[in-house]
């Protein structure tokens, strides 16, 4: 997929040049995505936001419109290795050293292992895990090389249990915290933070992609809202913490049961949410 790149400044001379922080976000055309743009440029940040979707040029259009900073966009296919050449080109091109980066494209697919079609499957490793590893690759060498900046990485709480019916979704979610993890200790002393984003079943189109939203018990379920999941995220690393359980005290209250639970039953827990029928 080819990428598209659109750069309109919301400053008073129309240049890019408003002497803010410049700030990433990727998968940020809706959800939680979004609300973490929106609460980069509440913050004064100067912000390019990234998403496959066309939808990402009337996200853009929005945090424009509530903000005396830059908002940019650039669509683009984190998927394929040439979209996230194009992303960092981009913010090379800015000229500025990035300040934060929320690492928070990524999809899902509901449905039995063998029944599933391999593409969905092999999709979800591609963005989930392969291009978070090639942007982080590029975004922390230079953030090192500066000795300064934020990295965010949305995982999920999905990570610590075997998502039975979501089994590569949640495996991708589980390498995200161990890669976030052994970053953490690799960069200690480099001045980069890196935060890891947990958040529960969030009221996005998430659900609805991933052919869960009308036959699961998690698809039909109340859900927390986004807005609070990113004031958290946010809140999380602008205060360099290694780690953040986004979303209402229900969600906190199940990660923190979720320790103490076996594998096993955990994976049987998630059967009961992720099945499709389950939300009959």
């Amino acid at each position: 997929m080819a990428s598209d790149t659109t750069s309109t400044s919301a400053t008073a001379d129309g240049t890019a040049g408003s002497g803010r922080p410049l700030a990433v976000v990727t998968g940020a055309s809706s959800g939680i995505g979004l609300e973490l743009a929106r609460q980069l440029v509440d913050h004064h940040f100067d912000l390019l936001v990234a998403a496959e979707d066309a939808e990402i040029a009337v996200a853009a259009a929005v945090l424009r419109a509530g903000s005396s900073g830059s908002v940019e966009h650039v669509q683009v296919d984190l998927r394929d290795e040439q979209g996230v050449a194009d992303l960092y080109a981009r913010i090379r091109a800015d000229g500025r050293p990035l300040a934060a980066i929320a690492l928070n494209a990524g999809h899902g697919q509901g449905g039995a292992f063998v029944d599933t079609d391999l593409a969905d499957e092999l999709s979800i490793i591609d963005l989930n895990i392969t291009s978070t590893v090639r942007l982080a690759k590029l975004v922390l060498r230079d953030m090192v090389a500066a000795g300064e900046g934020r990295v965010l990485v949305t995982s999920s709480i999905a990570s610590t249990m075997p998502g039975s019916f979501q089994a590569v979704y949640n495996a991708s979610k589980s390498f995200l915290q161990s890669f976030t993890e052994a970053l953490q200790n690799e960069l200690q002393d480099s001045g980069v933070t890196l935060t890891l984003l947990m958040p529960g079943p969030t009221e996005t189109d998430f659900f609805e992609r991933a052919d869960m939203a009308e036959d699961t018990k998690v698809g039909t379920s109340r859900k927390d809202d986004p807005a609070q999941v990113a004031k958290q995220g946010f809140e999380a690393l602008m205060a360099g913490k290694d780690r953040v359980v986004g979303g209402s005290l229900k969600t906190k209250v199940q990660e923190a049961a979720g320790k103490a639970m076996p594998d096993k039953l955990k994976a049987a827990m998630h059967r009961r949410m992720a099945e499709p029928g389950s939300g009959d």
